[in-house]
């Protein structure tokens, strides 16, 4: 069974920064893909990043590209979430998410929630303005 655990998440002024980890369990799980999605308060969850583990290709949402950054953490089989200025409506819960299916995609595949195989329990992130 694999697990994903997140950190990082917490309390930030507009304008801050935050880094979010996420590590996957199971020595044997080499997944496609791990993203990141986030869900404020009556809100559907959103697609923020994705990260193919083939060729290292990233997908974001486009009010986010350019402030946040995905990247892959090979020591530990996860991936970090770099966020940099930060705007209150970002303020929402952080979930990890990972794909078993190995291959090359767009990022309309990842921007679809029921691909995603795996989820973490989410980590909250909140701006204040």
């Amino acid at each position: 069974q694999v697990q994903l655990v997140e950190s990082g998440g917490g309390l930030v002024q507009a304008g801050g920064s935050l880094r979010l980890s996420c590590a996957a369990s199971g020595r044997t799980f080499k997944p496609g893909a791990m993203g990141w999605f986030r869900q404020a308060p009556g809100e559907e969850r959103e697609f923020v990043a994705a990260i193919n583990w083939i060729d290292i290709s990233t997908y974001y949402t486009d009010s986010m590209k350019g402030r946040f950054t995905i990247s892959r953490d090979n020591t530990k089989n996860g991936v970090y979430l770099q966020m940099n200025n930060l705007k209150p409506e970002d303020t929402a819960v952080y979930f990890c998410a990972a794909d078993r299916v190995v291959g090359r995609r767009d990022l309309n595949y990842y921007t679809n929630p029921r691909i995603w195989d795996y989820w973490g329990q989410g980590t909250q992130v909140t701006v204040s303005s």
